[in-house]
């Protein structure tokens, strides 16, 4: 029996050939904390009697949660990471350099058939470029920060193909929600994701991203994007499943039809299409994260609102997803575009997604985001509704103040019926 992707990469990383069910030891070839992790990583490591990191090139510290610090307490950890990155010789991104998923594939820390592990949940990201990463607790972490090696459940995989065309106006944004909605909030658990396809082999870096990222939305592992089609500024070889390779299960779906998506509050899982939601006025529009904050995303809010003011009573508020992100969309007129419309930019980060701080939602208010979850108080308030969506959601709702469908909505904000 041949194997899967994560089976191979796992393999790879032991001393033995691995499958399903089997627990093993591997080597890890990168690891990674933000500063909501990376004090109690820190902690646990100098409580485990470590004095010198395993390789401090393969460890990276960003400081993007709460950043710039809101609080006294915040800044007191920021600066524990900081002397603690100085002290090993460890690569920090600091404020407003970016989020840290979006900042270990623009600077190549990841590349593909690695195995990285990440204290934060959508460390998945990085399977956009064959890598098999994971998020894991800072405990653990601090283990790996001393050893270099981990233990792991090699876990079952579901293969997802898609066929057919993206109608326009539909993103990899609507494709994962679509996807998330079929599977379930704990669909998942504990396995990979393989996505393959002719759809994903047109793909941008930035959707495949978007794709790889969500996969914990269903509770998996890890998530796999077949890499054809792909272009990166390096040369690599991909890893990729064997042809008789055993899948606890296989989902077929033909693109074609599927139109712009949301989630509803509040869950992931609770998707609709937009032609299935009644118009629903919104106070506050958010674009960003390590979902959707990439230029790509930048671009399409900027085709929509081009000319345009955002409708008076909504706050349009974005965070790129990292500097470099922003100096891009600045040098090509995207900000000077965005900002015309009313948009208000803030640092690199994650604040207003995990609800820290900046753009907490006020009682009773309706967001749309391009975030990747809606939990209840997710984003800072739980008498607030949350509505996910893509970028192009976003920006036309904020456009009209409302939740509407964009077949319906025509350039001057006129609504055609």
């Amino acid at each position: 029996m041949g194997q899967t992707i994560i089976e191979k990469i796992i393999s790879n990383h032991s001393t033995e050939q691995v499958k399903v069910g089997e627990i093993a030891i591997v080597d890890v070839d990168l690891i990674m904390a933000t500063d909501t992790t990376g004090p109690l990583a820190i902690q646990a490591f100098e409580r485990m009697g470590g004095t010198n990191v395993w390789d401090p090139d393969k460890i990276k510290l960003v400081i993007d949660h709460a950043s710039p610090a809101p609080n006294q307490k915040i800044a007191v950890l920021h600066d524990l990471i900081r002397e603690f990155a100085v002290k090993h010789g460890i690569r920090l991104y600091d404020v407003g350099d970016g989020i840290c998923h979006q900042l270990m594939i623009d600077n190549h820390h990841v590349l593909p058939g690695q195995l990285v592990l990440g204290a934060d949940s959508h460390t998945c990201t990085y399977g956009a470029v064959g890598a098999f990463a994971t998020g894991v607790g800072s405990t653990d972490l601090a283990g790996v920060m001393l050893t270099g090696k981990t233990w792991l459940k090699v876990p079952e995989t579901i293969k997802i193909v898609l066929s057919g065309q993206l109608q326009k106006g539909v993103y990899a944004k609507d494709l994962i929600l679509h996807i998330v909605g079929i599977v379930g909030i704990q669909g998942a658990t504990y396995q990979a994701i393989e996505f393959t396809g002719e759809v994903i082999k047109t793909m941008s870096l930035d959707s495949r991203m978007t794709m790889a990222n969500m996969v914990i939305e269903m509770g998996a592992k890890a998530g796999f994007v077949d890499l054809e089609g792909l272009k990166l500024p390096y040369e690599f070889t991909a890893i990729e499943a064997d042809p008789d390779a055993n899948y606890i299960k296989t989902i077929e779906i033909d693109v074609s039809d599927i139109e712009q998506q949301i989630a509803i509050p509040h869950s992931p899982d609770n998707v609709k299409g937009i032609s299935e939601v009644n118009e629903i006025s919104i106070q506050q529009a958010f674009i960003g994260s390590c979902t959707n904050g990439r230029l790509e995303d930048l671009h399409v809010a900027a085709d929509i609102l081009k000319g345009k003011k955002i409708h008076p009573q909504v706050r349009l508020i974005i965070a790129p997803a990292s500097r470099n992100v922003f100096q891009k969309a600045l040098a090509d007129g995207t900000i000077e575009i965005l900002s015309a419309a009313g948009a208000t930019f803030l640092p690199s980060g994650c604040g207003p997604c995990v609800g820290t701080h900046q753009g907490v939602p006020g009682n009773g208010e309706n967001i749309v985001s391009s975030t990747n979850r809606n939990f209840q108080g997710r984003m800072g308030n739980r008498e607030s509704n949350i509505f996910l969506g893509s970028p192009a959601f976003v920006a036309t709702a904020a456009l009209h103040g409302k939740i509407i469908n964009p077949n319906l909505a025509i350039q001057g904000g006129a609504i055609v019926r």
